[in-house]
């Protein structure tokens, strides 16, 4: 990118939605371009405007801003788009890290695609990124679930896919429902597997722990748990007798089932137990290619 190019970018432009991503912990994590956003959109819209409004005071920025949080995200998603449909440039902000990563930031984004809206990013702090990058677990291929629902139904299933899962999978979890989350994942994953649990990052009192599920629950038998945490549990192992399917397609999976003696409705189910996904999900996948 030559320099007119960068320079660009950089502006500032009427009807454009930015996701600008603000630290997680550390002021020093903002960019010199998400200050010069802030400084120049028409509004920011932010999920907490006293913590948004903090943050923009540290920096010297004064700004018009509106709040844009789960509860109001309908009214106000329409006051934003009818705005932004106007010419007025806004930035989106999170409590903390990057905008619409399992917050209603998603919901604007794509009302605002819908409606033909340009949507840029200010990269910068992601806590899901931050957490993955250190824990010492596998980083090639990884799956976010975000913050589990806390009805027990809709729980105990999503637990049941990440017991299968072979990926690394990175939960978000507040602290007073830490305990009750790491005793269901033991109890579906089993107190073997391993995990790093990450707090506070960027902070002062930034911690890591690793260790298995067994472990990470002993610790937290006698003490509370304080602050968010990011937890990062590493993908199970592969099943006894299961295929190493990573690279077949889903035909080339669930026939290799077949042919090792398999009925084809009992290969279609083993291959979407290795997969993780809904024994649905690879008929039709499969049935479509017969």
């Amino acid at each position: 990118m030559n320099e007119k190019d960068e320079n660009e970018k950089n502006q500032v432009i009427g009807g454009t939605l930015y996701l600008v991503s603000t630290p997680i912990g550390n002021m020093a994590d903002i960019s010199s371009r998400a200050v010069k956003v802030l400084s120049e959109v028409d509004f920011v819209a932010a999920e907490d405007t006293r913590h948004t409004g903090l943050l923009l005071s540290r920096l010297g920025i004064s700004r018009p801003m509106m709040s844009y949080y789960e509860e109001n995200k309908r009214s106000a998603g329409d006051k934003i788009i009818s705005r932004l449909l106007s010419g007025e440039s806004c930035a989106l902000c999170t409590d903390a890290g990057t905008p619409a990563i399992s917050d209603p930031g998603a919901d604007i984004v794509r009302d605002a695609v819908k409606a033909g809206i340009n949507v840029t990013a200010v990269p910068g702090a992601c806590a899901a990124v931050t957490a993955l990058s250190i824990s010492g677990a596998d980083t090639k291929s990884f799956v976010f679930y975000g913050f589990l629902p806390t009805e027990n139904t809709p729980r105990g299933k999503i637990t049941d896919e990440i017991s299968r899962e072979r990926r690394t999978v990175i939960l978000y979890e507040a602290p007073h429902r830490l305990k009750r989350t790491l005793g269901e994942l033991k109890a579906s994953c089993g107190g073997e597997r391993g995990a790093a649990l990450c707090r506070e990052l960027t902070k002062l009192n930034e911690e890591v722990i690793r260790g298995t599920l067994d472990e990470l629950i002993q610790k937290y038998e006698d003490i509370e748990p304080r602050g968010e945490y990011v937890i990062v549990l590493h993908g199970a192992a592969p099943r006894d007798g299961a295929l190493e399917w990573e690279g077949l397609s889903v035909k080339e999976h669930v026939e290799a089932y077949i042919s090792s003696g398999m009925n084809q409705m009992d290969a279609i189910k083993a291959a979407a137990r290795d997969r993780g996904v809904p024994k649905g999900e690879i008929y039709k996948k499969y049935a479509v290619r017969q």
